[in-house]
């Protein structure tokens, strides 16, 4: 019996169906103008782009150029690089545009999709982004898709690890600016660490589109970006800490894998402390005295790094330094660091040089950096597995893209063994199979080191690696049936081999192809049968020059490889192959996809078996017990469409507590975010105003206050006040050497009269140090202190948030929301902070001495050392390598005769020093507009 639900969707078509017919008619029109387009010149087809930009200044909207500017990127694509868009992927990039997330298949040209909307958004001068997940995507992006853009008029800009400040600002200045996800978000931390305006690089964030979204807005989004700097070298006490950890058994210590969770018990507790006692580094009685809490943390950190983070699969060590492996792309992340000291316990593990930690010195989520665009968009070929996430967290709604030609691909039912022994039997067996019929085939690992293990086999098998460094290493394969058949080579793609990624994946479609990849290794690079044409000319031709040599090769190549792909289509496309499940349904659908590209044939088969991770870390014990019962016997498999449902349910379990945690590690953020916010919009105020005098004299009368109220409570008789007290804070913070002691002695004085004269003697104590120095040196030196003394303090700030995160969630025990305490905790480490900004900024003031020359303003020579991380914040892992802009932007497109009392969003930028516009008849620094 069919059920209402899918009755309905056969008769009236599901909600994405409907949203993709709506847009039908558009596309339609943009057909409509292909010959008029197709029978301009290349100077006419140009022009378009100065008579759109005429038309936007002129009134019209971005929605009313959709079609023609469409249609004017479909011609200059099909001039330029003889790729002419098709429907649906005209489809897919008014998705784009209207600021949605376009889920279409591996193989159907989503860098293509993205031309057009880029094109019409960039038309505004605001400047587009085009985020990618690597530096290689972005520089091919660039340069692929760059012809068509700069063929139009606009110009093209590339974001990449390592290029200077000045490339980057010339780089955001441009119309269409490509880079990846981390140099965006670090650009935008290393802005606002900056001490003036003209070093700044980036623009406001206008429009981004995300290429891979799902791999950077999800499973990016559970880690912060962090830039830190280094602290003190303590490589003693990390070896000392290390060589504690192999005295340990296991009834010392508690394992969970899960969350990669690691503690002691209290056997172990005893043993630590005796060991620290005879080392010299306990401290008091107990190993938790609140004087250890640093040695504990580093043994749990030792712990971790021996028990839970394994060579060749979090990391491999190579030329003397422990490198990170990302575990969402199994790439090395050369540069990136593990945060909390755990890379420091892995260098001490892995007995290679320790280098110091490093101290937070600014951080940002990727949820809140995105959603500062004043619209976001993205493109992936998997999304709506997360699509719930998407709409939740930034209001991004997920359209899948109808494939251009239907989908031919095979998805055969998992095949489900008792042992990794008796898995990889049957996938060698399997491999052997497709290389006699020529079928290529790729099989997908979840780390190096499984993917070693299985080439490995395939060693034992007959099998031979190529050698990537030979110039011909797949040779073997264009030649005749016979030759490639016994030639039996694969190729492995890890991050061992992550220079020559391309290169592999290229080949990975050629007859008789075996290619061992981490899952999501060569994402990015569609696996054509037959072989990638232009690489195998840039590597075959790269010698020969322009002429009819050259000419006659290029046609042989593109002859002999359409040979070739027949061969493989004749075989049944590309054999995708997983040796296991990952934990999200999505990546399994990534690897899935990368068979059966444009309508081409194509299989994919998982086989598993109850030793895998995924199977092993969520009990696979009673399954295993059941299928001996059964009398399932060696080397054979349980397959059954219910083996598959089971899985995904279990996956799916495991996405939402994986959205549970990231929604969770977002409300916390925003705490942080709402913070960033203020202080980061006060740094731009005192960069942009020429003298902070008037802040500073305001700062120096609050601390006056503040001393006074400290040690002379209100409603106290004169002899109840700490004279003593006050007169020495004031010479100690204000430099000032008053009779404090002698005024209270006076008949009738009162506490205001005290206050005023300290204030009195304050300001014209500056006002003498204004005249010796003259007012350009102080103003240079009033803006240099304030900056610098903000920033010193929010990095301190931000060390205090990371150390009240981490204990914050005990408070749950004692029935205490733990959000709820953090907000409110936070919020009181905020205020300090700002009492301690006009405390430390007015001492210094007051202190300030200068002998040869005025100090300058700090310049970006001044920064700090820094370094990018990616960390995550529930188990400390480093996997490095918000729409309130929107809100600035409106308030000051509002005049200010459009000032609504009552309404803030309606005051636009409002000067320190003018009447606010609440009505109230104090100065706006006084009432909206103050710090706290």
């Amino acid at each position: 019996m069919v059920g209402l639900g899918a009755l309905a969707r056969k008769i009236f078509g599901s909600a994405n169906d409907r949203v993709v017919k709506a847009l039908r008619p558009k596309v339609d029109a943009i057909n409509a103008l292909e010959a008029e387009y197709q029978a301009l010149t290349d100077e006419q087809l140009q022009a378009k782009t100065d008579e759109f930009r005429e038309q936007l200044a002129n009134g019209a909207k971005l929605d009313d150029l959709l079609v023609p500017a469409f249609a004017t990127v479909r011609e200059a694509s099909r001039r330029v690089l003889g790729l002419r868009h098709y429907d649906v992927q005209l489809i897919g990039g008014i998705v784009l545009h209207q600021g949605k997330i376009t889920e279409m298949r591996t193989g159907e040209g989503k860098t293509l999709v993205a031309t057009a909307p880029v094109y019409l958004n960039a038309l505004t001068g605001k400047g587009v982004h085009v985020v990618t997940v690597n530096d290689y995507l972005a520089s091919r992006d660039v340069e692929w898709m760059g012809q068509v853009y700069r063929f139009l008029g606009l110009t093209t800009g590339l974001i990449v690890h390592g290029i200077t400040d000045e490339d980057r600002a010339a780089a955001y200045k441009a119309d269409v600016t490509y880079g990846t996800n981390n140099e965006f978000g670090f650009d935008y931390l290393r802005d606002n660490m900056k001490y003036d305006r003209e070093s700044m690089v980036q623009r406001p964030h206008h429009f981004a589109i995300v290429d891979e979204v799902d791999s950077i807005l999800v499973d990016e989004a559970r880690t912060p970006l962090i830039i830190s700097g280094p602290l003190e070298d303590r490589t003693e006490f990390y070896n000392t800490i290390d060589a504690f950890i192999p005295l340990l058994v296991e009834e010392d210590f508690e394992l969970d894998e899960k969350t990669r969770a690691a503690t002691f018990t209290e056997v172990g507790n005893e043993k630590l402390e005796n060991l620290l006692s005879e080392a010299g580094l306990l401290k008091g009685e107990s190993l938790y005295d609140v004087e250890n809490v640093s040695a504990v943390h580093h043994l749990q950190q030792g712990l971790k790094a021996h028990k839970l983070f394994q060579r060749d699969r979090d990391y491999i060590v190579r030329n003397d330094e422990v490198v990170i492996i990302d575990e969402f792309t199994g790439r090395m992340m050369p540069g990136r660091r593990f945060s909390e000291g755990l890379h420091q316990a892995l260098e001490a593990k892995e007995k290679v040089a320790i280098q110091p930690e490093n101290q937070t010195l600014a951080s940002i989520t990727f949820q809140n950096y995105f959603r500062m665009y004043d619209k976001l968009a993205g493109m992936t070929g998997t999304a709506m597995t997360e699509a719930e996430e998407f709409m939740d967290i930034y209001g991004l709604e997920v359209v899948d893209i109808p494939t251009n030609k239907p989908v031919q691909r095979v998805d055969d039912d998992d095949e489900v063994y008792r042992t990794v022994g008796e898995k990889y039997n049957a996938i060698i067996q399997l491999i052997d199979e497709c290389r006699e019929r020529e079928q290529p085939i790729l099989v997908g690992t979840t780390s190096i080191e499984k993917s070693e293990l299985l080439a490995n086999e395939l060693i034992k098998a007959g099998f031979k690696q190529v050698d990537l460094s030979e110039p011909n290493a797949f040779a073997p394969l264009y030649a005749d049936k016979e030759t490639a058949r016994s030639a039996k080579i694969f190729a492995v793609l890890n991050a061992r081999y992550h220079e020559q990624e391309a290169q592999i994946i290229s080949q990975a479609g050629v007859p008789g192809a075996v290619t061992i990849a981490t899952n999501m290794a060569g994402r990015g690079t569609d696996i054509q049968l037959g072989g990638n044409v232009d690489m195998r000319i840039a590597a075959e031709l790269a010698d020969v020059p322009e002429g009819e040599e050259r000419d006659a090769k290029v046609a042989a190549l593109k002859e002999e490889i359409e040979g070739l792909k027949e061969r493989a289509l004749a075989a049944g496309g590309l054999y995708v192959v997983a040796t296991e499940r990952h934990e999200s349904r999505r990546i399994d659908n990534q690897l899935r996809g990368r068979s059966g590209r444009q309508g081409d044939p194509g299989h994919s088969k998982f086989f598993l078996s109850l030793q895998d991770d995924l199977m092993r870390i969520f009990g696979s014990d009673r399954m295993d017990s059941m299928l001996q019962k059964l009398g399932l016997k060696e080397g054979e498999a349980i397959i059954h469409p219910w083996i598959n449902k089971a899985l995904e349910k279990a996956q799916q379990k495991v996405e939402a507590r994986n959205f549970d945690i990231r929604k969770n590690l977002l409300k916390f953020d925003d705490v942080m975010n709402d913070q960033r916010k203020v202080v980061f919009e006060q740094r731009l105020e005192m960069m942009d105003d020429e003298i902070v005098a008037d802040a500073v004299a305001e700062m120096r009368e609050e601390t006056v206050e503040n001393l006074v109220a400290k040690h002379i409570p209100e409603k106290a008789y004169p002899e109840q006040w700490d004279t003593q007290g006050l007169q020495d804070e004031v010479r100690a913070k204000l430099n000032l050497d008053l009779p404090v002691v002698d005024w209270a002695n006076e008949e009738g004085i009162a506490e205001e009269e005290v206050e005023e004269r300290i204030k009195r003697a304050a300001n014209e104590a500056m006002a003498t140090k204004i005249a010796n120095y003259g007012p350009d040196i102080m103003r240079q030196i009033e803006k240099a202190v304030l900056l610098r003394t903000i920033d010193g303090l929010w990095r301190e700030h931000l060390a205090n948030l990371d150390h009240l995160r981490s204990v914050v969630g005990l408070r749950g025990y004692a029935q205490r929301d733990p959000l709820q305490e953090y907000k409110t905790e936070s919020f009181s480490l905020f205020e300090s902070m700002l009492a301690n900004l006009r405390e430390v900024t007015t001492g210094q003031l007051m202190h300030v001495e200068l002998v040869q020359q005025a100090p300058q303003v700090p310049t970006n020579a001044d920064l700090p050392q820094m370094e990018a991380h990616h960390i995550d914040a529930s188990t400390g892992e480093d996997e490095f390598g918000s729409a309130d802009q929107q809100m600035a932007a409106a308030r000051a497109a509002q005049a200010p005769a459009n000032r609504d009392p009552s309404n803030e969003e309606t005051w636009g930028k409002v000067g320190r020093n003018e009447p606010c516009p609440c009505g109230s008849g104090k100065k706006y620094k006084h009432c909206h507009g103050s710090l706290v």
